[in-house]
């Protein structure tokens, strides 16, 4: 059942599902239940449930085969887990690099422009 924690309801599915990959409780090669089925079983909508399967498909954790549904990839052909201590600090200095990055872009504008708008009026 999703939880109201504030935390979207399709990352709780998909945190939960991703669970019993890594788990075992979904083995490699099982189907998922259908998406009626998760929907049910989490008290979700069917777009909630959706979202939640395209993260896992976005992770490589599960393809889907058209006609006849979503499985769990083989263990050899997942990723491995992320570490999301180190995940969340390159992502933390990414994001710093590219405010500095914009910062000196903005200021670069703003020089360009004040050079552009003085040449007009002499």
């Amino acid at each position: 059942m999703v939880k109201h924690t504030g935390r979207p309801g399709y990352l709780q599915i998909a945190d939960d599902l991703r669970a019993q990959i890594r788990g075992g409780s979904l083995a490699p090669g099982a189907p998922l239940p259908s998406t009626a089925k998760l929907a049910e079983q989490y008290d979700a909508s069917l777009s909630v449930v959706k979202l939640a399967v395209g993260v896992l498909r976005t992770e490589g954790l599960v393809i889907g085969q058209q006609g006849k549904g979503v499985f769990v990839r083989d263990a050899e052909e997942q990723p491995p887990a992320a570490d999301s201590t180190s995940e969340v600090a390159e992502l933390r200095a990414a994001v710093q690099d590219l405010s500095l990055r914009l910062a000196k872009v903005e200021e670069q504008l703003a020089t360009s422009t004040t050079h552009r708008s003085g040449r007009g009026s002499r």
